[in-house]
């Protein structure tokens, strides 16, 4: 059958496709931190996962799967890939000139907890050389300072297992390729046992009375009533909450505007089990009563 004059030909299905923007997410941080593990969640989100890929590699492999059925593209860079600091940076930049969507995703934890994590798997660091296993994490601590300066999403893993930092994951990524506005973590802590790292905006809640020392109180936590309603009666607290709700209404359209995709609030107390727990669950229902998406999450409830 002949074609009408001026009817295009038929698109030949071995010539390359036009290349669709991806989502990308680059999964980086310390060796012995998780990153593997952040990797297979994303996997299992429905991202195509490439593990140890060169940063050199990043954007040619972005471009093969845009022009493919790939919508959803992750790989995990590290140390293993050696002079990877300043290629990542230039591939991630490259990537964003091209219409992409990278975010950085940096997954640390304390160095007691690395150490802790190598000497049980009786493994090397691969910066350690010669080298003691500490030595080897200060190595690449300092390696990474810049591209950890960039990350969108910092998490911790130090006080996480593998479901709590899957739930870390899905709250940022599960959302059928689209990037959210702003996920807000809203994270209680007991001051006891240090600040969180990936905080970005810390609240101490220690000014409010201690429902420790209310003896009904004291096996209960900030998730019961009880303990809520004597928290949120507190003198000054409801003023407190909602002066520095004004606050984060004036923070939340300022970093909307810088691009900035994840927020983690911290509220300490001194222990982590009534004060700080109590507050955290309230701040997680105004923001997302203020169209954030919000989930609260408690570090350290029942570690006393």
């Amino acid at each position: 059958m002949t074609d009408l004059p001026g009817t295009p030909p038929p698109a030949d299905p071995t010539e390359p496709q036009d290349a669709v923007p991806l989502e990308v997410v680059v999964v980086t941080g310390l060796s012995g931190a998780g990153k593997n593990s952040a990797g297979r969640v994303l996997e299992d989100l429905g991202f195509f996962v490439v593990d140890n890929l060169p940063p050199a590699l990043l954007a040619p492999m972005v471009e093969l799967g845009s022009r493919g059925d790939v919508r959803r593209f992750a790989a995990v860079v590290d140390v293993r890939s050696r002079a990877f600091s300043s290629d990542l940076a230039e591939s991630i930049r490259s990537l964003s000139d091209t219409g992409h969507r990278p975010r950085v995703v940096y997954v640390h934890a304390r160095d007691e907890v690395l150490v802790r994590r190598y000497e049980s798997n009786r493994r090397e660091h691969p910066l350690q050389g010669s080298g003691r296993l500490s030595d080897g994490i200060a190595a690449e601590r300092a390696l990474l300072t810049g591209i950890a300066g960039d990350a969108d999403l910092w998490v911790d893993t130090s006080d996480l297992n593998v479901h709590q930092l899957r739930a870390t994951l899905e709250a940022a990524f599960l959302r059928e390729g689209a990037a959210p506005e702003l996920t807000a973590t809203v994270l209680s802590f007991g001051f006891k046992y240090g600040l969180p790292l990936d905080a970005d905006l810390v609240v101490d809640a220690r000014f409010l009375p201690n429902p420790h020392w209310v003896p009904e109180l004291r096996p209960l936590t900030g998730r019961d009533a009880a303990v809520r309603d004597h928290v949120l009666g507190a003198p000054d607290a409801a003023e407190f909450l909602d002066r520095y709700q004004d606050v984060l209404r004036i923070l939340v359209p300022g970093y909307r505007r810088e691009g900035k995709k994840y927020l983690t609030l911290a509220v300490g107390c001194t222990g982590g089990k009534h004060r700080s727990v109590a507050i955290a669950e309230e701040f997680a229902r105004r923001l997302s009563g203020d169209g954030v998406t919000a989930s609260a999450r408690h570090r350290d409830l029942g570690r006393e």
